[in-house]
């Protein structure tokens, strides 16, 4: 039985789900032993000499170390261009421009005022990485265990999604202490220059809420974020396989697969910025004003003001989504880690859809 022009129509999208292959396609046989997990998308192809077992503590725990090199390495690299965003996003009429906020900024500060806010930047975003991917691996293997075999397949655009909020939700508590703090000393001038002197002083005005409070903006900024970061790259790595690389994934070199890894991770980030921008604003305006609520601060600044500085994040944020899935994708490289090859459907579906004899 071949697809309608519907069925055709809606296999068009890349993220609709279930999506289904009716290409009759002769494949080798499956081990049947082998975790049902190993059908995930993943960026490089598993081969033999793997360092441990797939889903294994070790795993689990060298993905949360390849979450710490990229996000904190890569967050802290963009500081200045981050400073430089949120002051446009808090003074709008001060920092009209990147380059007009650049400049002001050396002006004022001098070059090493650029650096602000690095250190905080630096441990918060290492432990949003460690959360961020350890957790996305871990609860990818479970929700693909719940689900089966045949249904991680065919859900794999939500698998991809639940796992990737469910990470989400507990990285932001660990980052939302680090990102009062480095917000705090880049768009108060002359509160704090250092973590030293700013965490006290917080502490002192407000207790600890002053670094919990922009939790939930934190939420509503980092969650959608991560959900188009991981279930957008997923998928256009098969994409970019199935239509742009002119061979198959088994035969590209590990050097290639890594530049298939950043031009997804590019094409992720750009999404991932415009979708996450509005709750950015209202996070950098929370973090600056003591006594302020996410909702008197989405009012203050409006339909337009929530906008303000979205070119600088798009830059920032494909340029970062793009380094962290490299620099992921190298450390499993390095440490030799299982990667799961490309979704194929199980024979048991290709059985029931009439697609084998």
């Amino acid at each position: 039985m071949y697809p309608t022009a519907l069925t055709q129509l809606a296999r068009a999208n890349p993220f609709s789900a279930p999506m289904f292959s009716f290409q009759k396609v002769e494949e080798p046989a499956q081990n049947l032993q082998g975790p049902r997990s190993r059908n995930l998308a993943a960026a490089a192809v598993s081969e033999e000499g793997d360092s441990c077992e797939f889903g294994s503590q070790k795993y689990l725990v060298l993905c949360g170390f390849g979450g710490i090199l990229s996000c904190g390495t890569t967050h802290t690299a963009v500081v200045p261009l981050d400073l430089v965003k949120c002051r446009m996003q808090v003074d709008p009429d001060k920092y009209k421009s990147i380059g007009n906020g650049f400049s002001v900024t050396v002006r004022e500060d001098g070059v090493r005022g650029l650096a602000k806010g690095w250190a905080p930047t630096f441990i918060g975003y290492s432990m949003q990485g460690l959360c961020k991917f350890g957790f996305y691996e871990m609860f990818k293997i479970f929700y693909s265990d719940l689900l089966g075999e045949e249904n991680t397949y065919l859900w794999r655009t939500s698998l991809y999604l639940a796992a990737s909020a469910s990470a989400e939700f507990f990285a932001d508590i660990a980052l939302a202490p680090m990102e009062a703090v480095k917000v705090r000393i880049q768009t108060k001038p002359g509160y704090a220059n250092t973590l030293r002197q700013a965490v006290p002083k917080m502490f002192a005005e407000e207790g600890i809420w002053a670094f919990y409070k922009g939790v939930v903006p934190l939420w509503m900024r980092q969650i959608p974020y991560t959900m188009m970061k991981f279930s957008c790259f997923e998928r256009t790595v098969e994409l970019l396989y199935k239509h742009v690389v002119p061979k198959p994934r088994s035969e590209c070199s590990k050097g290639e697969q890594l530049v298939v890894t950043f031009v997804a991770g590019y094409i992720a980030g750009v999404f991932c910025a415009i979708v996450s921008h509005p709750a950015d604003s209202v996070v950098s305006v929370l973090n600056k004003e003591s006594g302020s609520t996410a909702v008197q601060v989405l009012k203050k600044l409006g339909p337009k003001g929530v906008w303000k500085g979205l070119v600088a994040r798009i830059i920032m944020i494909g340029t970062l989504t793009a380094l962290q899935w490299f620099i992921y994708d190298s450390v499993k490289v390095y440490f030799r880690l299982p990667r799961p090859p490309p979704p194929e459907m199980p024979e048991s579906l290709k059985k029931k859809l009439g697609l084998t004899e």
